[in-house]
């Protein structure tokens, strides 16, 4: 099972992304696709580089990977990193702040092909968490910050337009 949650871990955001690209190529109505893309690029940018940097910057949460093993023996939980990250600055997530940006900007434009996008993020999600490098509070804080940002960005193009 390892492989399954590395694919979900490292790389089903990349996936997710490039069906975007992809799903927008069948749609017949370029202003649609134009406006989609926009939206959905610019709610992961500003969910991962903006909002998700500033909030690590006033709070540092260690990954699971950090904390001393006997006070993860002491609470029960079990950590396995399967994957290489570098230490600290673990909330929010930015893979889930990115991905459920995404799901949320596809969301405006395609609702019913969003649940894909918006399961594909919880997949994402929960391999993060498997991996050993996420607490789930860390996807939900994650995917918080990136349905906020996408929905920011909804409010600015009404605004704009």
């Amino acid at each position: 099972m390892d492989w399954n949650i590395l694919f979900r871990a490292e790389y089903l955001l990349y996936v997710m992304i490039a069906v975007v690209f992809l799903f927008c190529a069948f749609d017949k109505n370029q202003m649609r696709v134009k406006w989609a893309i926009i939206h959905a690029f610019s709610a992961g940018i500003l969910a991962r580089f903006v909002f998700a940097e500033v909030i690590r910057f006033f709070y540092d949460r260690p990954r699971p990977f950090d904390v001393p093993a006997e006070a993860l023996a002491k609470a029960g939980v079990l950590v396995h990193k399967l994957i290489e990250q570098a230490p600290g600055h673990s909330l929010p997530s930015g893979h889930a702040s990115f991905s459920f940006a995404l799901a949320m900007a596809v969301y405006y434009y395609y609702p019913k092909t969003s649940i894909l996008f918006f399961l594909g993020a919880l997949a994402m999600g929960a391999g993060r968490v498997s991996a050993g490098v996420h607490w789930p509070s860390d996807i939900l804080a994650g995917a918080l910050v990136g349905i906020f940002s996408a929905w920011l960005i909804n409010f600015i193009f009404k605004k704009l337009k």
